[in-house]
């Protein structure tokens, strides 16, 4: 994606944190020569050699999966927070803007075999089971209810490249107590979220 350099972040430490907590992301690859795109949960993990990897599945009635084979790149998209500037809030005259946090991951896809796919779905459950007041796991299930794993394809993205941008007003440092301000006062989760981002950095 096109990212001015000031906006460019490449803490590899601070987007790997972004990716655990904004892992529901968009994965985007050409299918029968058309861009194709499925909103799923791709959540980061590591191989045992030590490589970075995003691990997912989707519906095997999804014909997404098809084009795999082929060892051609896709993206995945993830979104953070963000918010409307006004340009009333700056010392100078200037037209208005949007802050933002996005991330764009590029990588290889592997297909996942029976075991590894039950793995991945056990991570992925007990992650998100963590916080319910009854949390379940795929061991309490019966046989016949996990006969549904057979409908999906899980698979793996070995990353190849990741492109951040955190656009927070880094070109106008004169403006930003004023920019912090206004965007804490609004109610929306995300002015609150980018006045946070921006008193972080």
């Amino acid at each position: 994606m096109y990212i001015p350099h000031y906006y460019k972040n490449e803490n590899l430490a601070e987007i790997k944190e972004f990716l655990n907590h904004n892992s529901f992301g968009i994965l985007v690859n050409q299918l029968d020569g058309r861009p194709w795109a499925t909103h799923i949960p791709l959540e980061l993990d590591r191989t045992e050699e030590g490589k970075d990897v995003l691990v997912s599945h989707i519906s095997k009635a999804n014909p997404q999966w098809k084009s795999f084979e082929s060892n051609t790149e896709v993206l995945c998209i993830f979104n953070g927070p963000h918010a409307y500037v006004s340009s009333s809030w700056y010392q100078e005259e200037e037209v208005p803007t949007w802050n933002y946090i996005a991330v764009h991951v590029y990588g290889k896809v592997k297909i996942l075999n029976e075991d590894e796919t039950m793995a991945s779905l056990h991570k992925l459950v007990d992650k998100y089971e963590k916080g319910s007041k009854n949390p379940l796991s795929l061991s309490d299930l019966s046989p016949k209810t996990l006969r549904q794993v057979k409908g999906i394809v899980a698979f793996q993205i070995e990353i190849t490249e990741i492109q951040a941008a955190y656009k927070l007003s880094q070109s106008r440092p004169q403006d930003h107590p004023k920019i912090i301000e206004e965007l804490g006062e609004r109610v929306d989760y995300g002015s609150k979220a980018i006045a946070d981002q921006m008193k972080k950095n």
